[in-house]
């Protein structure tokens, strides 16, 4: 991964064409779930807190429990990073954070405010630093650094080799025997730089789409 900069778009106007071009599979996973752009958290903590508080958690909880650590803030604003430190643990549980994430947001925190972290970075480094600086944090992973990369930076070619919902939906499109692992999604991938967020995006899409 290797891009660089903010772009207004993860699927710019002529990605799924190319797509379509580059792999006729696709192609027709394009043409039955249509051309969309997803929602985008610009505010670079919150996506962070949030992304954290999403982890294996189906997308009803982590928007319940998103809302509660929301409210925690002043004046209705969500909660700083000086606010997360100021607030109990316990607080954090009776909103439904477990002991673990609750660990994770509050190093988020400190990391945010102590300089490990330097956010006004983040849209200058390319891919891979932007994952290489955020798993500096507990609880951040790769996988938690690409959904940023997509939903928040908003970069055009990242392939999430390791999310579950990619691998179900490149099975099923693919007619494949097994979910792919990451070298056979990096080899049917290949053919999707330099768009590879619009194909996870479409791959994501198509698993609520109505059957071909």
């Amino acid at each position: 991964m290797s891009g660089r900069g903010a772009l207004s778009q993860v699927i710019p106007p002529e990605a799924l064409g190319l797509l379509s071009e580059r792999d006729p599979v696709l192609g027709g996973v394009i043409d039955r779930v249509g051309a969309f752009e997803p929602s985008h958290e610009p505010d670079l903590w919150w996506s962070l807190v949030d992304a954290i508080i999403s982890q294996q958690l189906s997308v009803k909880a982590a928007a319940t429990i998103a809302a509660r650590v929301a409210a925690l803030g002043l004046d209705g604003q969500r909660p700083t990073p000086e606010a997360v430190l100021e607030i109990s643990d316990e607080t954090f549980r009776a909103c439904g954070l477990s002991r673990a994430k609750t660990l994770y947001v509050k190093d988020l925190a400190a990391k945010w405010l102590d300089d490990t972290l330097e956010p006004h970075r983040l849209h200058s480094l390319s891919d891979d630093g932007v994952v290489e600086h955020l798993v500096r944090v507990k609880g951040i992973g790769r996988w938690t650094a690409e959904m940023f990369l997509i939903f928040t930076l908003r970069r055009p070619d990242v392939l999430p080799v390791d999310d579950l919902g990619l691998r179900v939906a490149v099975q099923r499109a693919y007619g494949l025997p097994k979910r792919p692992g990451r070298a056979e999604l990096e080899r049917i991938g290949s053919a999707w730089r330099p768009y590879r967020s619009a194909a996870t995006l479409v791959l994501w899409r198509s698993l609520k789409a109505p059957a071909a």
